[in-house]
């Protein structure tokens, strides 16, 4: 059946609909990994997006239980040059189209990627839809006008209290969309984690002797969120904070720094980030479309993107803040960030020491 992307530009792309078979508006952008499908379609940052791969066959592994970063797919439309019919892998347990089937996610493939990629590359990021019938201006203008986002977090974040059990720090987590991979990392370290949905006063999470509190990553444009900034505020000053990605973003806002969007944004796994403390440079994962712009004063900067020289990672050089940019749980490099667990750890150790 045919299916045609629509742009906010004017562009369209015509090819065959695979998926759900329905209309879907979202913000299209682009992922350059060429592993990961799995990983991207559940990963509750890219709520309210639809994403294309750059990779030209997606689907040649499959689907498993155990890869994903959430409970179900999260993006709200897929797109890719070729759909792989038969996939091979040993720990494959569904194929590509039965999984977006079951979840209701509408997709589309044949189109030539590399042309779709080079646009939001050259103008930036866009609404699009994916519709299995030929639209008129008017009603692709209607359907661009009538899509936003900013109620994102709200949609990914858990809605009460959620405790996993381990023995360790105990870490309150608020959680804007936290992946899977971010929550293992820090039970391999053995941390007593509870979750809280995104909304969460500041007095209830200081409420009980939490050792930090860390906040997790998201979709969205972080300053949809001043409720959230301000309780963040309140907090700077009296525990131990943590952030990835749009916690990363949050904490800056918080503190009087600047966020504003990318033209094109980060999401892939092979983003190198120099840590200024080292020298190093290691591989990362990304998935942002915003960044911080401005640092707040008193912060330094940690870690920084080679290719266009933006904010990775910031610590405040009084207060117990730190956080990074990128994704330290995922594994592109492959284990190239994981350290940065590590530093987390020690940092909330290094803060306790201090206050005895």
């Amino acid at each position: 059946m045919q299916a045609y992307l629509y742009l906010e530009n004017g562009e369209v792309f015509q090819g065959t609909a695979f998926g759900c078979f329905d209309e879907v508006t979202g913000e299209v952008v682009f992922n350059t990994g060429m592993t990961g499908y799995q990983e991207v379609l559940t990963d509750p940052s890219y709520w309210g997006q639809i994403v294309c791969m750059t990779y030209p066959l997606i689907g040649n592994y499959g689907i498993n239980l155990d890869d994903s970063e959430s409970h179900g797919i999260k993006v709200k439309g897929f797109i890719v040059r070729d759909k792989c019919e038969m996939p091979n892998n040993f720990r494959c347990e569904m194929e590509l189209e039965s999984y977006l089937i079951q979840n209701k996610i509408p997709a589309i493939e044949g189109i030539d990627t590399r042309a779709l990629t080079k646009i939001l590359r050259d103008t930036g990021t866009m609404k699009g839809v994916i519709s299995l019938k030929q639209l008129t201006q008017t009603q692709q203008q209607h359907k661009f006008e009538s899509f936003h986002n900013k109620e994102a977090v709200s949609m990914v974040s858990c809605t009460e209290k959620r405790i996993i059990d381990d023995e360790g720090m105990r870490i309150a987590v608020m959680d804007f969309g936290i992946k899977k991979s971010i929550i293992n990392a820090l039970k391999r370290r053995k941390c007593k984690i509870s979750l809280f949905p995104y909304n969460t006063a500041a007095e209830e999470l200081l409420s009980e002797e939490y050792d930090c509190i860390f906040l997790s990553n998201g979709p969205g444009d972080p300053m949809d969120l001043p409720q959230v900034i301000g309780e963040i505020k309140k907090m700077i000053h009296k525990k131990p904070m943590l952030g990835i990605c749009l916690g990363h973003q949050l904490l800056a806002l918080a503190m009087g720094g600047d966020t504003e969007k990318m033209k094109f944004g980060h999401r892939g796994v092979n983003h190198p980030v120099k840590d200024l403390k080292s020298g190093k440079v290691i591989m990362t994962s990304q998935n942002h479309g915003y960044h911080v712009s401005r640092i707040p004063e008193d912060c330094k900067i940690t870690h920084i993107h080679i290719n266009d020289k933006t904010v990775e990672g910031i610590m405040h050089k009084e207060y117990p803040v730190y956080s990074v940019q990128f994704h330290p749980e995922a594994s592109p490099g492959p284990k190239d960030a994981d350290y940065v667990f590590d530093e987390f750890i020690k940092f909330i150790k290094d803060k306790k020491e201090d206050k005895r």
